[in-house]
């Protein structure tokens, strides 16, 4: 009769171990190293820059020099928090900042860029987050290092930060820059 109990306490404990170490923003990508994923994703409709409609986003577009993919949304909290940063991260010139509104409503999601600022040279719109799944995105935002050839070369889960601008992802820009 004990034996059960004893199997059902040595199992909580396991999960409750699990899920309290570890870092959230280290989850593993099966990406990385990869291409990434086909798509072709729809401009935002009505979002301009310099005057001029915001392209859409595809794989095709990620070939070409060092590009950065950040998946946001108009209703993601951290979204909002994170968004100086990216301001900051689209003037390196050596990147090219690329952006995939994740489920959300294209009038929230021009609001959203009108008031704090588009920093995406392209926005590809993903209305049923079929491609964020294809990304392997637990949850957003979440931000991508694509180098010069599409391929995936670091994943950074949850909001960016000044530590992890000038960090990690600093140093993935840096030695794909170079390539």
């Amino acid at each position: 009769m004990l034996l059960p109990l004893a199997l059902f306490a040595a199992l909580a404990g396991l999960f409750l171990f699990r899920l309290s170490s570890g870092d959230p923003s280290k989850l593993p990508s099966t990406l990385i190293g990869r291409p990434a994923p086909a798509f072709a994703l729809e401009p935002l409709e009505g979002l301009l820059r310099d005057g001029r409609p915001v392209p859409g986003l595809s794989r095709a577009d990620l070939d070409a020099g060092v590009t950065v993919v950040n998946v946001w949304a108009s209703w993601c909290g951290p979204c909002r928090e994170e968004h100086p940063l990216l301001l900051e991260l689209a003037k390196d010139r050596r990147i090219r900042l690329v952006g995939i509104n994740y489920k959300d409503s294209p009038e929230n999601a021009r609001r959203f860029l009108g008031a704090l600022g588009n920093p995406f040279a392209a926005v590809g719109v993903d209305p049923k987050g079929r491609t964020g799944i294809d990304w392997g995105v637990y949850g957003i935002p979440e931000t991508f290092v694509v180098g010069p050839g599409g391929a995936i070369l670091h994943k950074h889960v949850g909001p960016l930060t000044e530590a992890s601008l000038n960090g990690k992802l600093a140093e993935v820009i840096a030695a794909a820059s170079k390539k």
